[in-house]
C-alpha cells in the first residue's frame, strides 16, 4: 500500500491507498506528453510485477487503444465490447496517483501473451 500526497494529476479520483495487480486494467491519466507519446486519460494494463507494487509508488503500464495499427509488439484484445490493442511499444512507468479507477482485467491468456512478447522484446 502507498500513501498518496495531496497533489494529483487533474481528473484523478483514485482513493489514497490502492492495491494494484499485474493484468489489471486501470484508467490512467497519461498527460503531459511530448512528441509521439500516447496521451489522454485511457485504459492501461498493469505489466509490472506485484513484488514491485508493495515497495514502490510507481507501476509500469501499457496503454490500450482502439484506433492503432496491429504490429508484432501490440497485443489484440476485446474489452467492454470493443476490439483494441495493448501498445507494448508505448509502455510507461507512472506514479500510482495517475491511476484514476480500476476498470477490470485482461484474460489469463492475454496476460500470458503480453508477458511472452515483453520477454521477446527485451531479449538479446
Amino acid at each position: 500500500m502507498v500513501r498518496r500526497s495531496r497533489t494529483r494529476p487533474r481528473g484523478t479520483t483514485a482513493p489514497p491507498e490502492i492495491a494494484v495487480l499485474r493484468g489489471a486494467i486501470w484508467l490512467a491519466a497519461l498527460d503531459a506528453t511530448i512528441g509521439a507519446e500516447i496521451q489522454k486519460t485511457r485504459p492501461c494494463v498493469i505489466v509490472s510485477p506485484p513484488e514491485m507494487h508493495e515497495f514502490l509508488r510507481t507501476v509500469t503500464v501499457a496503454p490500450m487503444a482502439t484506433g492503432s495499427h496491429p504490429a508484432p509488439y501490440r497485443i489484440p484484445l476485446r474489452f467492454r465490447g470493443k476490439d483494441g490493442l495493448i501498445l507494448l511499444d508505448q509502455m510507461r512507468t507512472l506514479d500510482k496517483q495517475r491511476l484514476v479507477r480500476r476498470l477490470g482485467a485482461v484474460t489469463e491468456s492475454t496476460l500470458r501473451l503480453t508477458l511472452a512478447v515483453l520477454r521477446e522484446m527485451f531479449e538479446e
